[in-house]
């Protein structure tokens, strides 16, 4: 099993920016694929960005590319959103999942049922 705790989240200016963390414990060799999700008030849960563990290929909505940023580091199996340009409509809760080998279900990165494990969120603000 993989656990998966974010930090970082902060109430930040439009145009600001912040940088998350996603800290990996656990059976951290069996690691796939980590994702980066949001849900806001009153809105789906929406894919942000996410990144392939062993060669480090990542995705990005159309909403964040350009602005996001995902990148890991594997000696301290954590993975980092840089968010740049924020913008009101950023605001939500982000929550960072785990897709594990061997899981079966992998179905695409942006999916969230690919994902075998989530963190508990940190709150993203984003003032006009």
């Amino acid at each position: 099993q993989v656990q998966l705790v974010e930090s970082g989240g902060d109430v930040v200016q439009a145009g600001g920016s912040l940088r998350l963390s996603c800290a990996a414990s656990g059976r951290t060799s069996s690691i796939f694929a980590v994702g980066w999700f949001r849900q806001a008030p009153e809105k789906e849960r929406e894919f942000v960005a996410a990144i392939f563990w062993i060669d480090g290929t990542t995705y990005y909505a159309d909403s964040v590319k350009g602005r996001f940023t995902v990148s890991r580091d594997n000696s301290k199996n954590t993975v980092s959103l840089q968010m740049n340009s924020l913008k009101p409509g950023d605001t939500a809760v982000y929550v960072c999942g785990v897709s594990v080998l061997g899981s079966g279900h992998f179905y695409a990165i942006d999916a969230a049922r690919s994902y075998d494990g989530w963190g508990q969120g940190t709150q993203v603000t984003v003032s006009s």
